[in-house]
């Protein structure tokens, strides 16, 4: 997206409101109109309901099987991909989103198709499923009808990429017990074990968490027995689990790929080590900031929230003594950034006085090449909340810099505390547009029943659209248990309501729940996303579009003073047991991101390819082997072959589209979310693009003869120098030529006899010799090989061959009489040439 100083400015107000403790209001009887999208199906299930019998359920076989042990099948990175306009537009937001994820947790890294051989296009046939490896052509990957979500999508590429299914390791039976007789007849080959010919598992552990799984119910025949269970009862509510990709998950990825760094992770530091992650303490301050542990009372650190001993540091900066406006600050180390826009996520307390302040610096390059330009981008202050709080900024740092936490004493006599800082993030993504935390969140499960929910305070997205979340503790009320938490989404009036286009359609609404792990690789966070349609409509405003201004299709709610529109969303988003399970839920904080993206710049996304996709010949089934085509018709099966999505839409021949006709560089039509300028690169003939303000600039490559110029490289010129010595090679080589010609062929010049009877015996170097043969009368003319008589009838004349051998022989002519006519020949003793 792209920020003006008056949204940012908005949002870091709505940040400061946003993150402090919230005033909910409790409204039981939900309205029976809300719209629920139930609850999210599972790979399985969906496929078996569009009459899919795929290899382990979601994978197109290829010929070899053994992708993961083949290393030809890899992937070089970025991945060349395109959206099909088939897609749902929903679909098309999922996959963006979880590039992201990868490019966060991985070096897994995307580009759109250019030309490439290898590349991957995502459709909407019927299911999701996925070939395994890089087939070397363009292969499919189908997001279908309900498989548009982040945790599906990353189980298909993670197909893709080259792995199974966890399930199907050698060493399966030993974690988990597969109940066959309740498996559907004819399935049964979905719970196959393959030897290590086949899979590896790269040296780790069965992984029960893995995104990869099975569920306890796939492929059951009873919708209440199981088909997999495990052998430690505690998890089998958590095989099969769609929140996000595992630290299993990951550690396999990054040791097939060999992934040392991420792409979009800059920084990150929990304080656990003395080096205080390379952070600096300033030289020009008061005072300085002190790591310590949380073994002392009222002194928690929010990485292990106290609960190990000699672990769990912080930083601490003491405003209870010494001076007003004294201040202390903490650098971090350079930072190098790749794109134009950072957030800097991290927690903080302030214990002290409600006049300390909290304030967030950059320090730029002044550009000599030194950081030291100072730029404050946001402050915060006490108040009377002391527990721990989640803060984002946003930076747009397009050269290297360093972050800065100044903490302020402002009044000491009064203070009782300090500042605390722990678990700092830095990534090269957006900030969330909205951070809600529900405070004492075991307290709001137990005082709340089934249909009962809390509304969040009103958010604002960089388009003025003002929205909010609806979050139920335990369910709706048309939810199947009470024991799962339900999420759900609404907009709210707002100043900004006169001017904005309604209804607002094609924006992405994205909520997640924070998995509040330290480090953002390992967090699997849930996300729920939809995209906003003039189909959805609700009786409860007499058949309305909900997205309609909500001062018109909305509810009056007095604590915001606003109206709120109905809700839409899932009532089952998350178990209890899962948000107790890993992180959700620490220091009994519950904290939800939301955003609302305009997503229509993805309403038209393919673009068209260079040859025809190989791809095999509809769907191979398990114990089904790819036929090879017939060798009549020299060709493999089309995309025509694949099954057709429910909504029939077919998909045109296309030719490729090339660097060239891509349109200025600045001008490709990618959101700022996900944009580099830079990515893909543009410039041709290994030309290194560098990121200007924004756009991409070439710098060309030169060698010793040859150099690029152009604005994408494109043209190849000659240096000077090489170009002056070749025209004065060439010069002197035809000079040379010349010269040589001109003493072949000057004026004859008489040589004399090498024997004294004036017959034979004239040596006749390289030259031509005139030869007279008194016997057969008139003279015989004898040029480079062939014979020319100077009169016509003459006899007996020696072969080119046995000319050639007068001619080119240094041997005296008499020597080779042997071959000419019995009576000698007279010699004229002259050389042409």
């Amino acid at each position: 997206m792209v920020w003006t100083g008056a949204a940012r400015a908005l949002c870091f107000t709505l940040l400061l409101a946003h993150v402090a403790a919230v005033s909910i209001k409790h409204l039981s009887n939900e309205n029976a109109q809300d719209a629920d999208l139930g609850e999210q199906k599972d790979i399985s299930e969906i496929n078996l309901a569009a009459g899919l019998n795929l290899f382990q359920g979601d994978i197109l076989l290829p010929n070899s099987r053994n992708a993961l042990r083949d290393p030809t099948a890899r992937w070089t990175f970025p991945i060349p991909y395109i959206l099909a306009d088939n897609l749902a537009l929903n679909a098309k937001g999922a996959i963006l989103y979880s590039f992201e994820m990868f490019r966060l947790k991985s070096c897994v890294d995307f580009k759109p198709y250019e030309g490439e051989s290898s590349y991957i296009i995502f459709q909407q046939f019927d299911g999701c499923w996925s070939s395994v490896g890089d087939l070397k052509v363009g292969q499919d990957l189908s997001i279908g009808q309900g498989c548009d979500y982040k945790a599906i999508v990353e189980h298909e590429i993670l197909h893709a990429l080259g792995f199974y299914h966890e399930q199907s390791r050698t060493d399966r039976d030993d974690y988990v017990n597969i109940w066959w007789d309740e498996i559907i007849p004819g399935y049964e080959h979905n719970f196959d074990t393959y030897d290590d010919d086949y899979i590896t598992d790269q040296n780790t552990p069965y992984d029960y968490e893995s995104v990869m799984h099975y569920a306890p119910f796939s492929f059951n025949k009873n919708d209440s027995v199981p088909t997999i269970t495990t052998k430690i009862p505690e998890f089998d509510s958590i095989i099969g689990q769609r929140l996000d990709l595992s630290a299993i998950d990951l550690e396999r990825l990054n040791r097939m790929y060999n992934c040392t760094a991420t792409h979009t992770l800059l920084d990150h530091c929990a304080f656990e080590k003395t080096n205080i992650c390379g952070m600096i303490q300033g030289t020009i301050d008061d005072a300085d900031w002190v790591h310590e542990d949380g073994t002392q009372a009222g002194q928690v650190d929010h990485t292990l929230v106290g609960q190990c001993t000699g672990a769990g540091y912080f930083m601490h900066f003491s405003t209870s003594s010494g001076a007003a406006e004294e201040a202390a600050l903490l650098e971090s180390r350079i930072l190098y950034p790749k794109r134009k826009q950072q957030c800097l996520q991290f927690f903080y307390r302030m214990t002290g006085s409600p006049s300390d302040r909290l304030v967030v610096w950059v320090r730029r390059d002044d550009g000599t090449g030194s950081v030291r330009k100072l730029v404050k981008l946001q402050t915060f202050r006490g108040d009377a909340d002391h527990n721990w709080k989640i803060a984002h900024v946003t930076l747009e740092e397009e050269k290297k810099f360093r972050y800065l936490f100044q903490g302020t004493r402002g009044d000491p006599q009064n203070s009782a505390g300090g500042i605390y800082l722990d678990d700092i993030t830095l990534t090269e993504t957006p900030c969330p547009a909205g951070v809600w935390t529900i405070r004492n969140i075991s307290q709001v499960l137990e005082s709340t029943v089934q249909g009962d929910r809390l509304q969040s305070p009103r958010f604002y997205n960089s388009e003025g659209y003002a929205f909010g979340v609806t979050m139920y503790p335990h369910g709706r009320t048309t939810s199947s248990s009470s024991d799962v938490l339900g999420l759900a989404f609404h907009l709210c009036s707002g100043e900004n309501d006169a001017i904005l286009e309604w209804p607002v359609i094609n924006r992405q609404a994205i909520m997640a729940i924070l998995d509040q792990e330290t480090d953002a690789r390992n967090r699997m966070s849930l996300h729920m996303m939809f995209t906003t349609s003039e189909s959805h409509t609700s009786t409860a405003v007499n058949g309305s579009v909900i997205w309609d201004r909500p001062s018109r299709v909305g509810s009056y709610d007095q604590d915001c003073d606003c109206y709120r529109s109905v809700d839409w969303g899932w009532g089952n988003a998350i178990s209890h047991q899962m948000l107790k399970r890993r992180s959700f839920l620490k220091n009994d904080d519950l904290i939800i991101f939301v955003d609302f993206e305009d997503l229509t710049h993805l309403i038209q996304t393919e673009v068209p390819t260079r040859d025809q996709r190989l791809v095999p010949q509809g769907l191979v089934l398990h114990g089904q082997e790819q036929q090879e085509p017939e060798e009549s018709s020299g060709k493999a099966g089309s995309e025509e072959a694949l099954p057709s999505s429910s909504s029939g839409q077919g998909q045109p021949g296309r030719q490729k589209r090339s660097v060239e006709n891509t349109g200025p560089l600045e001008d490709q039509n990618w959101p700022q979310y996900f944009r580099d300028p830079c990515d893909p690169n543009p410039c041709q003939n290994d030309g290194v693009c560098v990121n200007v303000k924004g756009v991409a600039s070439c710098r060309c490559t030169s060698g010793l003869a040859f150099f690029y110029s152009g604005e994408r490289c494109q043209a190849m010129q000659v240096h000077g120098g090489v170009l002056g010595l070749v025209i004065g090679g060439s010069a002197g080589v035809t000079f040379l030529t010349l010269a040589l010609i001109s003493v072949l062929f000057r004026s004859p010049r008489y040589l004399s006899p090498n024997r004294s009877n004036g017959v034979c015996g004239v040596r006749t170097g390289l030259g031509l010799t005139r030869l007279r043969c008194p016997a057969l009368g008139p003279s015989v003319h004898a040029y480079m090989g062939k014979t020319e008589p100077s009169s016509p009838g003459v006899a007996n004349i020696p072969p080119k061959e046995t000319a050639w051998r007068f001619l080119r022989g240094t041997e005296s002519l008499d020597e080779k009489c042997a071959m000419c006519p019995q009576q000698p020949w007279t010699v004229n003793t002259t050389l042409d040439g």
